[in-house]
């Protein structure tokens, strides 16, 4: 059974009734490589039907919650659809979070089971099953789960969580429409066939948001083992013919400094993508000479879903200091007061707001703090600040919590990061504002050299930094580092960088 010429579409509800079509027309293509081992569309379907079989039996039914707290692996996605041929919602949970993350998780979400091995997760959680990798295995092959319930595209089919940087974790609602929005959006990142490499764990948005669109292009899927290496993404890439590379900036310049690469047969690879963080300059131009196709950069949040991206055909300069503009179906906005005020005008920071069918419902459970995110007229007010060029083509400039005021002047740590990148003694950079006497705050920048044995000065990066930016943007301080912390989700952890910025502030000479 060949991959369909066309994408899989019709008048369907519910991504199950998708499935089902999909069994029609491609059930023997391969949805799923996941180390040595492979299974189809069609094994797909019937695992996930004796999954549900066994979950039922477990008291699962309609509108409950299901915990997964698995790596990225064909098991994730067999008990996911489990879960939704079931009518019941799952609660995707990183197996990277910490203690206290995941009993935040476990106690707000309240599963009726959990599908994991860890045997100490739900010690001190009454009330909640556990299922586990061999008795999943085991359920597979029950007797496939016909009872199903009847669904409505309204209906919550996902619970993904905020990587909890600023606070708790907050769990973002899907529905069914949501994941036929976000495909409808996916633009150049999905064609039928497409072999995918999926470098991000599965509870992140960038899996449990996508199924619809996996589904309805017959995308095959390529598992990176965890934890995630370089020559690993490199060899898969390789080996399994992937069409469509994904990755962080941070995985991307891990696999082109890799001694794996120069040998490696990437000609299969028609596009590859990046996002999460800023994407330098040399970056973009070493993506293009090595792998020799298109680069797009994406941006969204776990709210959004899906936002915006660069085109195909964007020169270099675009797709190295932009992030494109909005997707199928997504309306956007730049407004003042933290995006409760006006418009602002054209060149001029404000808040990102977005609103589309894609974004979540709303948060699980805390109706005060969806009202502080999604306003009355339906707009996500996403605390990311950026301005629009003459283009129209969005340019970050961080998080409004990382702005910081130096001397009375608004300072947004991307622009900086963005300068500075370009240095040539500079590898990667992360800046952070930090309190301080008389200014308010200052900048203190982390860099990892491009060459240790030769590093860059703050005296060179200032002058650097004034040579293209206003001369109160350059950095106060400097602090060299081997590597910068990652968040489970591989953006840089500004948050773990605090205490060593308000360590060099004290050495900070005025």
């Amino acid at each position: 059974m060949p991959v369909p010429e066309k994408p899989i579409t019709g008048d369907f509800g519910t991504l199950t009734e998708l499935f089902d079509a999909v069994l029609e027309q491609a059930a023997e293509v391969e949805a799923f490589v996941d180390g040595d081992r492979r299974i189809s569309f069609g094994e797909w379907a019937r695992a996930a039907d004796g999954v549900a079989t066994r979950l039922a039996s477990m008291g699962v039914g309609a509108g409950d919650i299901v915990g997964i707290r698995l790596p990225s692996s064909i098991d994730y996605a067999i008990a996911y659809q489990a879960v939704i041929r079931l009518g019941a919602i799952t609660s995707g949970m990183n197996p990277r979070l910490g203690v206290a993350e995941t009993a935040h998780i476990l106690a707000k979400s309240t599963p009726k089971v959990v599908v994991t091995d860890d045997a100490a997760l739900l010690d001190s959680t009454e009330g909640v099953r556990r299922l586990t990798l061999a008795e999943l295995a085991d359920a597979a092959g029950d007797t496939p789960f016909t009872a199903r319930p009847a669904a409505v595209d309204t209906d919550p089919v996902a619970i993904v969580w905020t990587s909890g940087t600023t606070g708790k974790p907050k769990g973002a609602v899907f529905d069914h429409v949501c994941m036929r929005a976000m495909a409808a959006a996916a633009g150049p990142l999905s064609q039928v066939g497409d072999r995918r490499i999926s470098p991000l764990p599965f509870a992140h948005v960038g899996y449990m948001t996508r199924v619809w669109d996996e589904l309805m292009h017959v995308i095959t899927t390529i598992i990176t083992p965890s934890p995630w290496t370089p020559a690993d993404a490199i060899r898969l890439m390789a080996d399994e013919r992937v069409t469509v590379g994904q990755g962080v900036p941070a995985q991307w310049q891990m696999i082109l400094a890799h001694p794996d690469l120069p040998a490696a047969d990437l000609s299969a690879l028609r596009i590859v993508s990046s996002g999460a963080a800023r994407v330098p300059p040399e970056m973009v131009a070493a993506m293009h000479e090595t792998f020799g196709c298109p680069m797009v950069v994406r941006y969204t949040s776990t709210e959004a879903c899906v936002s915006t991206g660069t085109s195909l055909d964007d020169p270099d300069d675009v797709v190295c200091t932009t992030v494109g503009t909005p997707g199928a179906g997504v309306e956007m906005e730049l407004r003042a007061d933290e995006g409760r005020g006006p418009l602002v005008p054209q060149g001029e920071v404000g808040t990102v707001c977005l609103r589309s069918r894609a974004m979540m419902r709303g948060y699980w459970l805390e109706p005060e703090l969806t009202a502080a995110a999604i306003d009355p007229d339906g707009w996500l007010l996403t605390g990311d600040l950026g301005y629009l060029d003459e283009r129209g083509d969005l340019h970050l400039a961080g998080r409004s919590t990382e702005m910081y005021i130096r001397g009375g002047y608004n300072i947004y740590p991307v622009e900086i990061e963005n300068c500075m990148g370009g240095h040539p003694k500079v590898d990667r950079v992360a800046v952070c504002g930090t309190a301080a006497p008389v200014l308010g705050e200052i900048g203190v920048a982390f860099v990892v050299p491009a060459d240790a044995g030769d590093p860059p000065t703050l005296d060179q990066l200032r002058a650097w930094c004034k040579a293209n930016l206003a001369d109160y943007k350059a950095p106060d301080c400097l602090v060299l580092v081997d590597e910068l912390p990652l968040t489970a989700m591989s953006k840089i952890d500004k948050r773990a960088l605090a205490p060593a910025a308000a360590e060099a502030e004290k050495a900070w000479e005025r």
